[in-house]
């Protein structure tokens, strides 16, 4: 997101903005974003990117990978380095067994997933993962008078406070799936204050399992081996079809040292400056104060 914000600002300043992507489409991050269930708003996010981006003129290098070199021998005034985050290892016994895969290879890539899935973290990709995991792939968003029943909202001049009785049951979620966090906090007590509490109740209506206080042991054929608390206690194994790592970003930021060293005036912004609880609104104003100051 930090990347369409610094190149639509900088280019609205009357600048020369090329933007180089290894993707083949634009979007990054939202692009997984936008299949979760209630983030189908992030469509149409990327849609304007793609006008603005346009619009603005900058110049958008699809498919891309470049290096410090390369970078250096356009001889750019400034560079900004918007390269966004990769996944953390967890250094798990196991980790490379071919049940496990990662949040990429599920929201991004679709790679095919079984009906019982472990989920290793419940950080916000961590409760990104099991709300798609338990819906149809092909699910619609649903209407304003399907949402209302789902969560039992009425019409507040009818139904006091706004709450329309008991909630009706959902449908049958589509995969069994446990939610694995090693903090003995309450899962999910990190998500924002305003949209958190959403998260919690809808994995909940749809029976997916939180633990906390775990450590994740071992991964086999049978699946995963968790223990309990800090002394690691009370071993139980977990057949699944598959285990998903959700264990945590790191910046991607390689090419801002090379570049530093070649005396280029160098800018980190977004993941690639701060990876830890991935925020929109914080990439954004960082993006957007970068460029008025380019």
């Amino acid at each position: 997101m930090a990347k369409y914000i610094s190149s639509i600002r900088t280019a609205e300043r009357g600048h020369e903005v090329h933007q180089f992507d290894a993707a083949d489409q634009i979007g990054g991050q939202l692009n997984m974003a936008k299949v979760i269930p209630g983030k189908e708003e992030f469509h149409e996010m990327l849609g304007y990117f793609d006008r603005r981006t346009q619009q603005t003129g900058v110049r958008v290098h699809l498919g891309k990978v470049v290096s410090a070199e390369q970078l250096v021998d356009r001889n750019f005034d400034e560079v900004v380095i918007a390269t966004g985050v990769k996944p953390r290892e967890p250094n798990i016994l196991g980790q490379n067994h071919p049940k496990v895969l990662s949040y990429i290879n599920v929201l991004h890539d679709r790679r095919p997933v079984g009906k019982s899935i472990a989920i290793i973290g419940a950080g916000g990709i961590g409760f990104d993962v099991p709300e798609y995991l338990v819906e149809p792939e092909q699910r619609e968003a649903p209407t304003m008078a399907q949402w209302r029943t789902a969560w039992g909202v009425g019409d507040p001049e009818l139904a006091r406070g706004g709450v329309d009785g008991v909630r009706p049951a959902s449908d049958a979620p589509l995969r069994t799936v446990w939610l694995f966090q090693h903090s003995a906090e309450k899962a999910g007590s990190r998500l924002g204050k305003s949209t958190g509490w959403i998260h919690r109740a809808a994995l909940k209506m749809k029976d997916v399992s939180t633990i906390e206080g775990v450590s994740s042991e071992q991964i086999d054929d049978r699946g995963l081996l968790v223990s309990f608390g800090p002394e690691r206690q009370e071993p139980t194994q977990f057949d699944v079809d598959n285990i998903v790592l959700c264990t945590g970003q790191k910046s991607l930021r390689d090419l801002a040292e090379p570049l530093k060293a070649a005396g280029v005036t160098v800018h980190v912004v977004g993941g690639a400056d701060v990876a830890t609880e991935l925020d929109a609104k914080r990439a954004i104003a960082q993006a957007s104060r970068l460029a008025a100051t380019i």
